[in-house]
Order: structure tokens, then sequence, then C-alpha cells
């Protein structure tokens, strides 16, 4: 008998059902429209654009020009791209545009999707961001869906690593931007350190398209992107730390897998005091509790987390002399990124190649919270249901299912579960052989780069051909990926989450194109095109045959998500495939989560070395175990949003303070204000309000007033004067500061005066900041031991952190007075010192030059007398030698080569 929730859902349909037939109305629109845009010629395309641009200018909203500009931009696309949407791509789109995540399987041409949103909200001018997982991704779609965008008449930009800043900045200002979330967030954290507006590269965060959603948006969340400079170098206490570690005994720590966190027990502790005691890093009177020894434990601590939590070949790998970290979800490399706290340097130590010195943060944020700058985000991938609350309560982003082109002709079969591994492997093995011998392609899915070694040496014995994919084949990814559904391919693959290249049955016409053009130059284009097509048709039809493309999964992953990404990579546009999970009781998921019980059923039943037990209510078990640590992973991301939200409250706050600095034309009155509040405190702080003027201290106000103001007025005087309160100290105060400035004012000249205050008060602003994420990020270590006396850390925090925060900003405001006060031109005198020093430099930096370079033979000009007037020191008195005169002092060299020298 069917349940009250099924039968309701056979009669209304489900929500997502109803939201997909709601939009059904919008694409017949677009359909209707289709005659009327194919008669447009090419010219004719471009000033529709212009036309909906104008109209969008003028405020009719994107929602009602969304039929004609989604007709316009599919009639570009089939010109440009020789490809026609479906209804279910226009679908997508519309999903897109009104701000949600599209799930799409693999293989619907998510890609393209992309563009009928881009497209239609660049039509405001103010650009679009499109967001891909890697460079290689940017690069491509930027290029192929440029092509579109062209046709459209509208500009296409791609920003990517090590980009030069005038190019960055002409690709933010196009109307459409592909770029990688890491690029994005660290040209934010860039631009806010910037010192002038032109120097900036974004120009706001007006919508954002995610594509692979939930790789950015769930499983990077948490990732702090990091802008950082060196701080003191530590790495003999690193290597010293590194040689105790390995004589820890199992009884000294303790390991929880699930939580991945390893601490020393008790009887580790005294074993440790000891141990650092004998190396001489713990004095003789100071125990690992005091205080003093807060940073040496730390590094012990980090020592052990490095050694017994983080595995090479599985977590990081040594390439060229460098730890380089491994992405758990894509299994692709991540150079340049480095773990914090000192714990990569234990890792460096670890495998014995160079310590980088720890960083100091100078700028930092989430990617949870950069993606919710933009006034509208939405997304794209094949697998987003299962995160759907995470998404509505983070990002305000509903998920929509998007039918699929074709109907899904996959298998899914039941998981098989083995005892040991060495079964599970043998019988995977097998499963590859039998595959093989009829021609059917094969995709293994391995969760670490040691498995997938490991299963590729098994199959090499075996005698079977086969391509391994993991962080090591890095570059040759989208040929591997192309070529894996080709007839009898076996592919090994670490982590499918993300690859963006299709696996096309009999292999990838376009690949194939460029490889056969690049062996043969000569040849025609179209003649080889022509004949990899009936190749590739031809071995397509074979594979169908043999049953389309097995996915084989070796593993569970932690997220059911991945394992989902990984077995949708069969069965695209409706083709034959099938899928199945080989798994034992010795995998990680399996061994934490409770195996035990299962292991001695299996036992009791008497099971045969080499059967596996496959039943759905095994793949049901699984199923919650996954359950239980995606939710306990959604719990530590949200608490740990609720704390980065404190921190960016402040930054916008400190950023956009920034930017009003930067845009002002003038800051004096922003100048005089901070003068004046330092007046205030400083009034209030020596002679307080309500007070009687015997109990006044003008002694330490008067002292304050010349080391903070700089200004030397009578104070003790005025102190004893009748009538005079806090509120006249304050106006006389003002009234010599403010005369003070405008002399500084004359001195300088007005336009060279509010360009210092403005640069004082930018490095200021920065260096403050700086001071204070440290201060953050140490409070945020120590407050979760305020659980133990019965407060709430997270309120802590706040009341804190908002506490330095004003703190911060007093002190703000005291520096920029103190500096600004200081400041005065110089005098003649020193101004030729400087000279002379500045020519000095120049001249050593010419010769080390020069002793650098092998001298050209030729007569050297004679040296005569310095020309008249010619004063060393002094260059007002040279003359206005060209580069190649003879130098003026007399030497006989070239100007440019002696006092000309830069």
């Amino acid at each position: 008998m069917l349940g009250l929730g099924k039968i309701t859902k056979a009669v209304f349909g489900t929500a997502n059902d109803r939201k997909v037939k709601a939009e059904r109305k919008t694409v017949e629109a677009i359909n209707a429209l289709e005659p009327e845009f194919e008669a447009l010629s090419d010219e004719q395309i471009k000033e529709r654009t212009e036309a909906l641009a104008q109209r969008a200018m003028k405020g009719e909203s994107l929602d009602d020009l969304l039929p004609e500009a989604f007709a316009n931009c599919r009639e570009a696309a089939r010109r440009a791209l020789g490809l026609r949407a479906f209804d279910t791509q226009l679908l997508g789109g519309i999903f897109l545009h009104q701000g949600n995540i599209a799930e799409m399987k693999t293989g619907e041409g998510k890609t393209l999707v992309a563009t009928f949103p881009a497209y239609l909200n660049a039509l405001t001018g103010k650009g679009v961001h499109i967001v891909t997982v890697n460079d290689y991704l940017a690069r491509r779609d930027a290029e192929w869906m440029g092509k579109v965008y062209e046709a459209l008449g509208l500009t296409v930009g791609v920003v990517v690593p090590q980009q030069p800043d005038d190019e960055k900045r002409a690709a933010y200002a196009a109307d459409v931007t592909y770029a990688t979330n890491n690029e994005l967030g660290f040209d934010y954290l860039r631009d806010n350190m910037r010192a002038t507006i032109k120097d900036m590269a974004q120009r706001g965060h007006n919508y954002a398209i995610v594509d692979e959603v939930d790789s950015i948006l769930i499983d990077e969340a948490r990732t702090p992107l990091i802008i950082s400079g060196p701080s003191e170098d530590r790495s003999d206490l690193y290597v010293t730390v590194d040689r105790i570690i390995p004589e820890v005994l199992d009884e000294h720590y303790t390991l929880d897998e699930k939580t991945r966190q390893v601490t020393f027990t008790d009887e580790g502790n005294e074993w440790l005091e000891n141990r650092l005691d004998a190396a001489g890093l713990l004095p003789e009177d100071q125990s690992l509790y005091d205080p003093e020894s807060t940073t040496l434990v730390h590094h012990v601590n980090q020592g052990l987390r490095a050694h017994k939590l983080f595995l090479k070949d599985q977590h990081y790998i040594v390439r060229n002399g460098e730890v380089v970290l491994i992405d758990e979800f894509t299994g692709r490399m991540m150079p340049g990124r480095r773990l914090s706290d000192g714990l990569h340097q234990a890792i460096e130590a670890k495998e014995g190649v160079a310590i980088q010195p720890e960083n100091v943060t100078l700028a930092s944020v989430t990617f949870q919270n950069y993606f919710r700058l933009y006034d509208k985000l939405s997304g794209m991938t094949g697998t987003a249901a299962t995160e759907a609350d995470e998404f509505a309560s983070i990002y305000g982003l509903g998920v929509v299912e998007v039918p699929t082109n074709k109907p899904i002709a996959r298998q899914d079969e039941d998981d098989a579960v083995y005892r040991t591994a060495t079964e599970k492997y043998a019988a995977i093995v097998e499963q590859i052989k039998e595959a093989n011998e009829k021609g059917q392609p094969v995709l293994v899915g391995t969760t670490s780069i040691e498995k997938s070694e490991m299963l590729s040496k098994m199959l090499d014995e075996a005698g079977v051909t086969h391509n391994v994919l993991n962080a090591r084949q890095h570059e040759k990814e989208a040929k591997i990926v192309a070529e894996a559904g080709r007839l009898g391919a076996v592919t090994i693959a670490t982590n499918m989450a993300g690859r963006g290249t299709d696996i096309q049955l009999g292999g990838n016409v376009e690949m194939r194109v460029l490889e056969a053009l690049a062996e043969a130059p000569e040849a025609e284009p179209a003649e080889i095109r022509a004949r990899i097509e009936a190749e590739v048709a031809d071995e397509k039809a074979k594979v169908l045959e043999a049953g389309g493309l097995f996915v084989l999964a070796t593993e569970r992953h932690e997220s059911r998500r991945i394992d989902n990404q990984l077995r949708g990579r069969s069965g695209r546009q409706g083709d034959p495939g099938r899928s199945s999970f080989f798994l034992s009781l010795e995998d990680d998921l399996m061994r934490i989560f409770g195996s035990e019980r299962l292991d001695k059923m299996l036992s009791t039943l008497g099971m045969k070395e080499g059967e596996a037990i496959v039943h759905p209510w095994v793949n049901k078990s699984l199923e919650r175990a996954q359950a239980k640590v995606e939710g306990r992973n959604f719990d530590v991301r949200k608490q740990l949003l609720k704390f980065d939200d404190v921190m960016n409250d402040q930054r916008k706050a400190v950023f956009e303070q920034r930017l009003e600095i930067m845009e002002a034309e003038d800051i004096g009155e922003i100048a005089q204000d901070m003068r004046h509040q330092v007046i205030d405190d400083l009034v209030d702080q020596y002679l307080p309000p309500k007070s009687y003027s015997d109990q006044w201290n003008a002694e330490g106000l008067y002292a304050a007033v010349i080391d903070g103001l700089s200004v030397d007025v009578p104070i003790l005087e005025w102190a004893e004067e009748d009538g005079v309160d806090q509120e006249v100290m304050r106006e006389r105060l003002y009234e010599a500061t403010d005369k003070m400035m405008a002399e500084k004012e004359k001195a300088f000249g007005t336009e060279q005066l509010r360009s210092i205050e403005k640069q004082v008060l930018l490095q200021t602003i920065d260096a403050k900041w700086r001071e204070h994420l440290l201060t953050l990020e140490h409070l945020r270590s120590v407050v979760g031991f305020r659980g133990y006396a019965q407060r709430d850390p997270l309120n802590e925090y706040k009341t804190e952190g908002f506490q330095l925060f004003e703190g911060m900003l007093d002190s703000l405001r005291a520096d920029v007075t103190q500096k600004l006060a200081q400041i005065r031109p110089l005098s003649e005198e020193e101004r030729k010192k400087m000279l002379a020093q500045l020519v000095a430099q120049q001249r050593a930096v010419a010769d080390r030059q020069a002793a650098a370079q092998p001298q050209p033979v030729t007569e050297p000009a004679a040296a005569g007398q310095p020309a008249e007037g010619f004063v060393e020191d002094d260059p007002s008195t040279w003359g206005d030698p060209g580069r190649n005169d003879p130098c003026p002092c007399g030497s006989g060299k070239k100007f440019k080569h002696c006092h000309g020298a830069y």
C-alpha cells in the first residue's frame, strides 16, 4: 500500500516537478521566436543585443527580456558552434537566471547552458563572472563559448594566475569574465590592499554563475584564502621536533579518525617533557604547562599531526623538493596552497625538504563569505540535491533538478561488500578483465594516489592495458578523460569530481582532430574531421553493443555526492551504461563506522573467502553512515561561518572605509575629524568629565599632546586660569592643531599634503588590520576553552572581537594623527644630502652592473675637466646632457654610464 506522501506526489507531482512545469511556457515562448531569429543576419544578431541592452538600461526587467535574449543566444550558439540548445538546456538557463542551482546530469551540456543567463545578465553592463574549478577549464570555456559571445557582440575575458595587472583589469572590464574561485577571491583581497582606485581589478560583484557549485561552495567552503607575508624563520625548531616525533609510542597519543584529531595523553605529555628537556628545548625550571611553553607545545602538536594524520601520496605529494597538497575531493594538486599554523612546515620537516618560513596573514576571506558578496548567485552541477539544505541556509540558493534530454539508461548495481581488501581487489581485477575482453570501456574510481598505483600494478600483472589519472598525471588530464570512452579503454582515476571533460563513447572527435592536425599540419582540416567522425561513429556503435561505459568504484567516499558524480560519468545523453561499487570491511568508511558488527554477522553466516554480500540493506546502512558524516561536516561549516561572520562584518567595514578614502579627492576633513577625536579622548583621559580642576592631570595631558600631536601649548597655564573647563581646553587644542596643519599645508602645497594624508591613512589602516587579524586568530584559538567555564565561545568571540575592533580604530586614529603631526618639508640641506645618497646608490648599482657585463673593446673618450659650475652632489648644476653625451664631471664616460646611471 502506498504511503500518503507517495500518493500526494503521484497526484500533484513533487515541488521540483511543479517548478519545471511552470517554466515550460517560457521555453515555448523562446521556441516560438526561433524562426524570427533564424532569419536575422550576423550583424542583425549584434544589433538585437544593443537594442536589448538599451531596454535593460532604461529599466525594463530582465525577466521580460528573457525570451528574446535566450532566442538570440540560441541562434548565435547554433551559428558559432553548430550546437542548438535543447529545451532542457533552456530550462537550466532559466533557473540559473532566477538565482538557483541547476542540477544537471553529466553530459547535458552545462557549459553551453551558462551562456544564456550570462548573456541576459550582461545586458545591464555590470559584468558577469563564470566561476570554474581550475585554470584549464577557465581558459577552455572562455575560448570555446567566447565565439558565442562575440557573435552576440559581447566581450569576454579570462582571469588566470600570474597575469599582468593591465590584462587582468581588461578581463574584469569585459561583459563576461571566466575565472577560478581561487583567483576571484585573491583578486578581491589584492584589490583591498591597493593604493589607488585605478590599480583595482574587479569592478563590483553583480552576478556569478558557479560551475561545479557543490565542489566550490561546500567542499571548499571552509578553505580560507590568505595573502600572507613571511615571518621569522624557525626551521631549526621544526627539524629538532621532527626527530622526536618518530620515537612517540602508541600509548603516548590518541587518534580519532572520525574528527581527524590527534592529541597527546597524560603519559605522552610526561614522556614529552622529559624528552624535550633532554634535547635542551625545555629550560630546567620550565614545564610544558607554563605560558612560556605555548610555542613549543604548538610545534610539537603540529609535528604529531604531520606524522599521524597527513599521509604521503594521499594528502600531499613531494614534487621537485616541495610538499604539494592534494585536493581530497578532486584528486588534483594544489600548487601554491599551504597549510597554516606551521603544519605545512612540520610536513616539510617530516619529508626532509627545504622548510619555507611561516607566514603572517595580511588579508583573508573564506569562499563562503566571498561568494555572499554577489548581488545574485547561481550555480550548476551534476549533484546538489543531497546538500539542498546547506545551499538554502548559507547562501539562500534553491536547488532545481533539471530533467535530462533523454531518459537515463544506466544500470546502477547494489554495492558488493567483501571481508578483506585483498579479496575486494582480486574481484575488481576479474571484473575489469571480463569487461575489457568484450571491449567495454571501464572507468575505475579510487580515493588516493597510492591505491590507484597499487591497482595499476595489479592490472599490469594481469596484462590489462590501462591509463592512470591522478595528481601526478595532472597535465594529461583532459586527454586521458577524453579517451576513456574508447573501445576496450581502461582508466583508473583518483576522484572524478568536476573534471569538466565529457567521456564520450567511441572517443572525443575534437581532441582527435586537434591531434591529427598537429601531426600533419599540411592536411585538409575538413577531410581529417570527416574521416575521424566516421571512425568515432563506428567505434561508438561497437562500444554501445558492449554495454556502454562501466563505472567501477573501489571504495565509498565520505560524501555520497562524490560517489554520485563518479556514477554520473556513465549513461550520458541516454547512452547505456553500468555502475558498481566494490567495498571491503577494511575500507576507511566501513572501518570507522561500525564494520565490527557486520564482520561478526558475516562470520556467523559462514561467508567463504572471495564471496561478497550484495543487498539493498547494505546500501541503506552505508547511506546512513555517509549522511552522518555529511551532517557533521555541515555543522562544522555552519559553526565556522558564525565565527567567520564576526570577522567578515569587520572586514567589510574596513574595506568599505578604505574604498571611500581612495575615491575621495580631499580627505583633509577625515584627517581633521580623527585629530579632533584624538583630542577628545586625551582630554577625557587626563581631565575626566565632571571632575574639578584640582583633580586634573594637566602634566600628563601636556606630555601626551607633545607626543601625539606635536604641538607645544601652555596647557599648565591654561589649567590655572579661571573659567577654563574641559570644553575650553578642547577648543583651544582644536585651534592649535588646526593652525599647525594649515601651516603645513602652506609649506607642502595643498595637493601634496592631501596626497600625503591619503597615503598615511591607507598604510596605517593596512598595518592595523594586519595586526588585528593576528589578534583575532589568537583569540579564536583560545576562546574554545571558555566552554569549560559554561560560557558560549561564539558570544565571547563576538564580544571580545568587537572590543578589539574598537580598540584598533582608536589606535588607528592616534597613529594617523601622530604621523601627520610629525611630517614636515625637508630643508635645503637635507634635500641635498638625500640627493647625494641617491646618486651614490645609483653609482654603486651602475658599477656592479658594469662589472658584471663584458666590456666592449673601444677606445674611451679622453678624460677632461668638469664642466663650469659642476657640483658633484647637486644635480641642478649638471646642465641637461643627453644619455649618450659625455658626462659633465669630465670622466670621459657617457652620461648614462656615469652620473646619469639609474
